[in-house]
């Protein structure tokens, strides 16, 4: 976790280039501008944490590190940031857009590979549980890879139209039936 957060907050925000002519982000992508600039360092992160570099650095001991960074990743985007999201209400923190967009994105787009499974299981008082579970990380990263090259093929030519839709689409609307489980199963932490 902490090495993805200073692989974000290092590597990530400190990467990309806008196009010669391209005015800022905060002009061109205005109110999705703090969200696709997240999204692009979570993707650049979530990317280079599952190469070898952080093993050769001993930054990471395996790979393994990696994995769990997408599972944790995969699960609060999916589902563990909607306790903070009260009943009815939309996302609108640029975090949490960025969060959900980029992990419903690649639920979305790996669906036909089953690359992230999202699993309903029944408890022992017959309660169903929703989880998603990371089937293939290779293919998970490579996921990650395109949605990179996609928002920073955006932010650099300036293109609020793709930059709305990405957000709009995958970033603000909550699964109400899902939010529902989410807050129900929260109930019992009193922090």
């Amino acid at each position: 976790d902490k090495l993805g957060t200073l692989l974000h907050e290092v590597v990530g925000h400190a990467s990309g280039i806008i196009n010669e002519g391209v005015g800022q982000p905060k002009e061109t992508m205005k109110e999705y501008a703090s969200t696709l600039e997240e999204g692009r360092a979570d993707l650049v992160a979530l990317y280079f944490i599952m190469t070898n570099k952080p093993i050769e650095l001993g930054l990471l001991e395996s790979i393994e590190g990696g994995e769990a960074e997408y599972d944790s990743y995969i699960r609060n985007g999916l589902m563990l940031q909607l306790r903070r999201i009260e009943p009815g209400e939309n996302i609108e923190e640029a975090h949490m857009q960025n969060r959900q967009m980029v992990s419903a994105w690649a639920y979305e787009k790996g669906l036909k590979d089953n690359v992230i499974e999202k699993k309903i299981k029944t408890d022992s008082l017959g309660i169903e549980k929703t989880f998603f579970v990371v089937n293939d990380y290779e293919k998970l990263q490579n996921l990650f890879g395109q949605l990179l090259r996609e928002i920073q093929r955006i932010k650099s030519e300036g293109d609020y139209k793709a930059g709305k839709a990405l957000v709009e689409n995958y970033g603000v609307k909550v699964d109400t039936s899902l939010h529902k489980e989410v807050l129900e199963r929260c109930k019992q932490f009193n922090s």
